[in-house]
């Protein structure tokens, strides 16, 4: 049997998968077989070579791929050719944002009875929904930021402006706007299409600067050193998406301290925080957890399933090699399946009782 990687996917953030996966791939290849799973802007699968590049992607899906499908119930799995079924022992997930983030595909993936690493559809479903994520941080006592709803009829906000919108779901800095008031932010909503399905609206605090801290579950519960991102432009309102990515190796080469400098009473703090997290989001897989602190004040900000480069570059303190990240990851996927779905219960007496339809339509 080999391993897969997975990567790509109908999301804003396709482009930042592919080097994720890529690198998963190619690392690997080195020391076993590993097959990779292209999923296409327009939903579709296909195989990939392992030695393949990021720019043959550029134009869609690579010369010399073939395309495979998913099929759900007993014996499900990816198919290709001549209807043979692939076989996988377990998937690396690496698909950012969307529907591979969001719980969607890891449903299908459960369906399909694959075993993959990361979050499971709960976990997914919890770190992509910024509302949710918040509420669930404010009621656990965990320090937020106070965050609202925001629709066109919003008559006020309960906290004062300039504010920071975010898409409800969505992740990597996309479509994040920041605005003086309320009417402008109303407007926003018009002409940003990532706030389509929901914005979460907070205030916006320059004095604040970004933390940021990986998690991983398996064998047991391990903490990252904590990076401070560096904002590319000086005059940059937030850590947006070129600061997180553009630089050839997705998070890797993005510019950071790290460790950061912290003093003892702070990153006391962030590691109580993301133990915590952790616990509440019931962590699988690597996630990394993103703070917004200044010298006196300390704050969760939201929690990324999937990190780009799967957070590889934050384990150096103590030292985690890429390889046994990726392993354990594939260890953690055939060992402690996402779900196990019973039909224990369902035994038939409900049905032997029911009587006839047309009398409970009457």
């Amino acid at each position: 049997m080999s391993s897969g990687v997975l990567f790509g996917g109908p999301t804003p953030e396709h482009d930042i998968s592919i080097l994720t996966g890529l690198q998963a791939l190619r690392e690997l290849s080195r020391a076993t077989t590993a097959v990779g799973v292209y999923w296409t802007k327009t939903g579709a699968f296909y195989l990939v070579d392992a030695d393949v590049e990021a720019e043959a992607f550029i134009d869609g899906v690579p010369k010399g791929s073939s395309e495979v499908t998913l099929r759900l119930g007993e014996g499900g799995g990816f198919f290709g050719r001549r209807d043979r079924r692939l076989d996988l022992e377990a998937l690396v997930l690496a698909t950012h944002g969307g529907p591979g983030e969001d719980g969607t595909l890891q449903g299908a993936l459960d369906l399909a009875g694959l075993a993959y690493s990361g979050p499971t559809v709960a976990g997914a479903a919890l770190g992509m929904d910024k509302w949710t994520f918040g509420a669930l941080m404010v009621q656990a006592g965990v320090p937020t930021l106070p965050r609202a709803l925001l629709s066109a009829t919003t008559p006020s906000l309960p906290f004062a402006g300039p504010y920071i919108l975010k898409p409800r779901f969505g992740g990597s800095s996309i479509g994040i706007d920041v605005v003086a008031d309320l009417a402008t932010a109303r407007a926003r909503l018009e002409v940003n299409t990532h706030f389509a399905l929901g914005c979460v609206v907070e205030p916006y605090r320059e004095d604040l600067s970004d933390l940021q801290i990986a998690m991983r579950s398996f064998p047991t519960l391990e903490l990252s050193a904590i990076e401070r991102p560096l904002r590319r432009s000086a005059n940059a309102e937030i850590l947006n998406y070129r600061d997180k990515y553009v630089g050839g190796e997705g998070m890797v080469s993005a510019p950071r301290e790290l460790p950061a400098s912290l003093n003892d009473e702070q990153r006391g703090a962030v590691l109580g925080h993301a133990r915590t997290v952790a616990a509440l989001g019931g962590l699988r897989g690597v996630a990394r957890l993103d703070f917004l602190a200044n010298g006196d004040e300390l704050y969760v900000n939201e929690i990324n399933t999937i990190p780009g480069s799967l957070a590889k570059y934050l384990f150096v303190d103590p030292p985690v090699a890429f390889a046994t990240l990726l392993s354990d990851l594939l260890r953690e996927a055939r060992e402690r399946p996402a779900h196990r779905y019973s039909a224990a219960g369902a035994d038939g007496l409900v049905l032997r009782s029911a009587g006839t339809i047309a009398a409970k339509l009457a």
